[in-house]
């Protein structure tokens, strides 16, 4: 029986075709991504989307997580590489990467049970219907974030993650390492975000 990583291979092959050249989408991306996204983490995420390339199956819109940044800010950046556009909302970080509840990610971690955020490219999987209704499933590519299902690192809503928890207290709450939006926000991620794109998550002053 094929692993997973092995269907997913397949199921890349055979859409390959219909799919836009890598350089086509390099260009788009380093052109679509507004100022607001560190070029730093635009040219790693380029990197990232040129070593998986065979794994990431749609090539339209690309999310760059900005964890250098404090939850309060829209630090999510959903880059439409078709239109030129690029949306940036506010996403949760995990309670292991910031212990004192600062707003500000202090490490990240891949180690199970961690509670952190991991860094790195993931491959986003299928919906489903949870404890926090529908949300998508994760893959991580990266050796830094190689655990993600084992963990089950998802994209979820969560009302810890709602722009009201951001004015009143100047972070939002923090996720078991999840990327958790505001429930404002959530129909519109999972919508942009299907099946087969890829997400970028790091910080520019980490090590490459």
């Amino acid at each position: 029986m094929p692993t997973r990583r092995e269907a997913i291979a397949a199921g890349a092959a055979a859409i390959a075709l219909a799919r836009p050249a890598l350089a086509h989408v390099q260009a788009g991306l380093a052109a679509a991504a507004s100022p607001a996204v560190n070029r730093t983490l635009v040219r790693r995420a380029l990197d990232a989307l040129a070593r998986h390339n065979r794994l990431i199956w749609s090539r339209d819109v690309i999310a760059i997580v900005d964890f250098g940044l404090p939850s309060a800010e829209p630090r999510f950046h959903i880059v439409d590489i078709l239109a030129g556009t690029t949306t940036s909302l506010r996403v949760t970080h995990g309670r292991g990467s910031d212990p004192d509840h600062t707003g500000l990610l202090q490490s990240f971690s891949d180690v199970p049970g961690s509670a952190a955020s991991s860094s790195g490219a993931y491959l986003t999987g299928p919906e489903y219907v949870g404890i926090h209704g529908l949300s998508r499933r994760l893959v991580g590519l990266d050796p830094s974030n190689a655990h993600a299902e084992d963990r089950a690192i998802v994209i979820h809503s969560a009302w810890y993650a709602d722009a009201a928890v951001a004015e009143q207290q100047g972070k939002l709450g923090r996720s078991d390492g999840c990327f958790a939006f505001g429930e404002q926000d959530i129909a519109q991620v999972l919508a942009r975000l299907r099946r087969g794109r890829m997400i970028f998550a790091g910080r520019a002053d980490d090590p490459a």
